[in-house]
């Protein structure tokens, strides 16, 4: 797989705004209208996170458990997507929002595959897989959104498993400033096309390195105007930010 032309198609030789979990300081993240709101303002593309439910479909949550962004509890992986699907996933961002549903990664794609790039965060804390890995990629050959698709995660053993069912879609390591021995050894291990590190831990000489080793370097979460457009001028590839408008306004104007 030629990733040198493909990842060259997605950033366009500019530094690219992506939603994170949507336009999420304005609406309900990780919902269909957090992820409409940012192809409204204008971002590039969308970061976003998968669960695999108990019934085996890729849903759109961030925590490991629903306690946070809607009105149950409970393990999302525990939980089937009827049961997933009757919970408000809005109401507790603001009642406007009320009876937003948890969508599923077909929906998305459905909704904005077309207008934005996704960033599909694989979130997993497990060393065995529940499968989905294997599920993100098969939506995103049925939807064929490879050129418009990169996956990352934090978890070096679901990137490697996604590799293996989808060797011609783009992976990117997620970490923050402080990583693990075990990571940082599989990150050496397992080829990948981009890193996703925190912001805070970019600097010019770690930019050099990277490009050195023709790795994309996407960054989060960064909603200061002024620290976006130090991270432009560094040379990131993408910023993902709660904010698209505000972000892509100060690219705009410095």
């Amino acid at each position: 797989m030629n990733f040198k032309n493909l990842l060259e198609d997605m950033y366009q030789g500019r530094t690219l705004v992506f939603g994170h979990r949507g336009a999420s300081a304005y609406a309900p993240m990780n919902t269909l209208p957090a992820f409409e709101l940012a192809a409204v303002q204008g971002a590039d593309g969308i970061e976003l996170d998968v669960h695999r439910s108990a019934d085996g479909h890729a849903v759109i949550v961030h925590d490991f458990t629903v306690d946070k962004t809607t009105d149950g509890k409970g393990s999302v992986t525990a939980m089937t997507l009827a049961q997933l699907k009757a919970l408000d996933a809005g109401n507790w961002f603001d009642p406007r929002f009320q009876n937003t549903p948890i969508p599923t990664l077909d929906e998305v794609f459905e909704a904005v595959g077309n207008k934005l790039f996704i960033n599909v965060e694989i979130k997993s804390k497990s060393n065995r897989s529940d499968g989905i890995e294997g599920v993100v990629a098969e939506k995103i050959a049925r939807f064929g959104m490879q050129k418009r698709v990169i996956v990352s995660s934090f978890n070096p053993l679901a990137l490697r498993r996604f590799r293996q069912s989808a060797p011609n879609v783009p992976i990117g390591y997620l970490y923050v400033p402080k990583i693990t021995f075990f990571t940082r050894l599989m990150m050496s291990r397992i080829p990948h096309e981009a890193r996703h590190p925190y912001h805070s831990t970019i600097t010019a000489p770690m930019m050099t390195w990277a490009k050195q080793r023709g790795y994309r370097v996407n960054t989060w979460t960064v909603n200061d105007p002024e620290r976006a457009v130090a991270l432009r001028d560094l040379g990131v590839n993408a910023i993902i930010t709660d904010k698209p408008d505000i972000i892509l306004a100060a690219l705009k104007n410095k």
